[in-house]
């Protein structure tokens, strides 16, 4: 989704006043059990996808039964979705935990990856080379339909092991675009995605490590930097870690 706003472009000595598209970005309020949980900013679209990916890479929900009731709601001055969880969820013991685990609260660190990985399931190997993840390069270009018209969004896109392009979904947030493909593969119980390659435009933070993690995807792939704790948690989880991914070179942390 985008916005036209008139802009002044400077360009070789000369000024022109033109119009420009500008990715949206607006605010959506998840509220679970009828009190206000987090707001996500986002690109509006798939906010019931992009939902259950936060939820279930924060580790509120772990399967679709998790989830009494989900629906969006419009407001005048807000976009909401409600959240009800299942019986047997307890979110005061999984909030907790979510909390813990997110790279914004600043207490990250190596408990958090201790954490984390006790209760991962082991992500199987999948050896791919270098030259391999190149060539996806162009597929995931193509993938990508917000980007050429307002280069203001990030991309996540899963690829299987044979380089056929499953899904990709975009958004102005990095880690809202990998929600919304992970939340499409909850919904359709697809997850561990265990035969998948993770391509992302963005850097590779702590947070979009954890999310793969959590989604069990052996390999990722990012176009910008690695943090250096994004490197320990991939290592910890046994995610194949690589950035730096362009048409001609690509890094491997090991």
């Amino acid at each position: 989704m985008t916005r036209k706003f008139q802009i002044e472009r400077f360009s070789n000595g000369q000024c022109a006043v033109s119009t420009d598209l500008l990715s949206v970005e607006e605010p959506l309020l998840v509220v679970v059990n009828g009190k206000p949980f987090a707001t996500l900013m986002r690109s509006p679209g798939e906010d019931i996808a992009l939902t259950e990916g936060f939820l279930f890479s924060e580790g509120i929900i772990a399967k679709p039964d998790d989830l009494a009731s989900i629906e969006t709601r419009q407001h005048e001055t807000s976009q909401e979705v409600h959240v009800r969880l299942a019986a047997h969820c307890h979110p005061s013991e999984t909030a907790s935990r979510s909390i813990y685990l997110s790279s914004s609260c600043g207490v990250c660190g190596r408990s958090s990856i201790d954490e984390l990985t006790s209760r991962l399931e082991p992500i199987p190997r999948i050896d791919v080379q270098a030259e391999f993840l190149i060539g996806l390069l162009p597929r995931f270009a193509e993938g990508q339909k917000q980007f050429p018209v307002s280069g203001g969004v990030h991309a996540a896109a899963l690829f299987d092991a044979g380089g056929a392009l499953l899904a990709i979904e975009e958004d102005v947030g990095r880690h809202n675009a990998l929600d919304k493909l992970v939340g499409k593969a909850f919904r359709l119980g697809q997850l561990p995605l265990h035969n998948g390659i993770l391509l992302m435009s963005s850097r590779a933070s702590f947070d979009i490590v954890q999310k793969t993690a959590m989604a069990g995807i052996p390999v990722l792939a990012t176009m910008g930097a690695a943090s250096s704790l994004a490197a320990d948690l991939a290592k910890a989880c046994g995610i194949e870690l690589f950035c730096f991914l362009r048409s001609s070179s690509v890094v491997n942390l090991r």
